[in-house]
């Protein structure tokens, strides 16, 4: 039979094996949303499995861990959890001096709230971060995602906000978004076989994840949101993946996982109505502050597997060249 290089064309585009079946799960999710419903069973599955195929991500990823890197893993996430809100935090208090809770009524920035943009860049898109790692970057990297789960929520929006009350979250959530990466970890370093054994699974669980993640992601949102919600989605890249790739590299990475990190998690969308729900005074930028959010999570979604593809084929050519270099000396 005639072969047809699929796998190659997909590796051709910036991030290939993440983007290219996000965008075909999102023009599904677009334009025949009822198509997995329409056929069910496994189909359907496929589409709207991104939280088990992540759990066994996790497991597989958590298998390919060396223990011995836990301290690593504790610097690694620490230093890009404190960059992503520590950027955060600043906007939203220069933001918040000037625009203060309520959303700007008029002009080209319309809709814009602090509260919209503190909440874009407080979250970190986990599933695909550690889908980019798992692609370009190292198992320990991966692991670093422990630490910064906790910016799931509205608890870093509150604090940054200066929002009293429902700042505690649930720990059984905290340990439940671990415990799978920490299964593998054990299963991992009890039997090497094991660990090879789930590390070869890591790749492959790639493009399910993906295609499963865009059939959430609605492309309408960003077309509602206008150009106000694509600009802050290339925003948050931006302005929280300048500090974060420093940070990652200043803690001996390459940028890469910096990088990666600079994106937007989909609950992230929610977190408007619930800090409103804590304090009315965000109810009028709540509004639209959630479809800015939304629509955030999509160009992020896009942009920021891109821009990951770049800084790694710009790491690996910078690493054949010093290696090519000792060659000749």
């Amino acid at each position: 039979m005639a072969q047809i290089h699929i796998k190659r064309a997909i590796e051709r585009v910036p991030g290939g094996m993440m983007i290219v079946p996000l965008l075909i799960g999102s023009l599904i999710a677009t334009f025949m949303p009822g198509m997995p419903k329409f056929f069910g069973s496994f189909t359907n599955a496929l589409f709207t499995g991104a939280l088990p195929i992540l759990a066994v991500f996790y497991v597989c990823m958590g298998a390919s861990i060396d223990v011995k890197a836990t301290p690593y893993l504790i610097k690694k996430g620490g230093a890009l959890f404190g960059a992503k809100v520590g950027a955060a935090i600043v906007v939203g208090v220069v933001l918040g001096h000037f625009l203060g809770e309520a959303p700007v009524t008029s002009g080209v920035f319309a809709g814009i709230s602090t509260l919209a943009v503190v909440a874009a860049m407080n979250d970190t898109n986990g599933g695909l971060y550690m889908a980019l790692m798992g692609q370009y970057g190292r198992s320990e990297d991966v692991g670093a995602y422990t630490i910064m789960s906790l910016e799931s929520g509205p608890f870093l929006t509150m604090v940054t906000l200066g929002v009293a009350g429902l700042s505690a979250f649930p720990w059984p959530t905290l340990v439940g978004s671990i415990l799978p990466l920490a299964v593998g970890m054990l299963l991992g370093n009890l039997d090497r076989e094991m660990r090879d054994f789930l590390g070869r699974a890591v790749p492959v669980t790639i493009p399910f994840f993906a295609l499963a993640l865009g059939a959430g992601l609605d492309l309408h949102k960003v077309w509602q949101a206008g150009l106000l919600g694509i600009l802050l989605g290339f925003a948050v890249v931006v302005v929280t993946g300048i500090p974060l790739y420093i940070v990652d590299r200043l803690t001996g990475g390459t940028g890469v996982a910096g990088t990666a990190a600079a994106n937007t998690a989909g609950n992230a969308a929610a977190v408007p109505a619930l800090i409103a729900a804590a304090n009315p005074v965000y109810e009028e930028a709540a509004k639209s502050a959630t479809l800015l959010v939304a629509a955030c999570v999509v160009v992020t979604a896009i942009v920021s597997p891109i821009l990951t593809a770049a800084v790694a084929k710009r790491v690996m050519a910078r690493g054949a060249g010093v290696a090519a270099k000792g060659a000749v000396q």
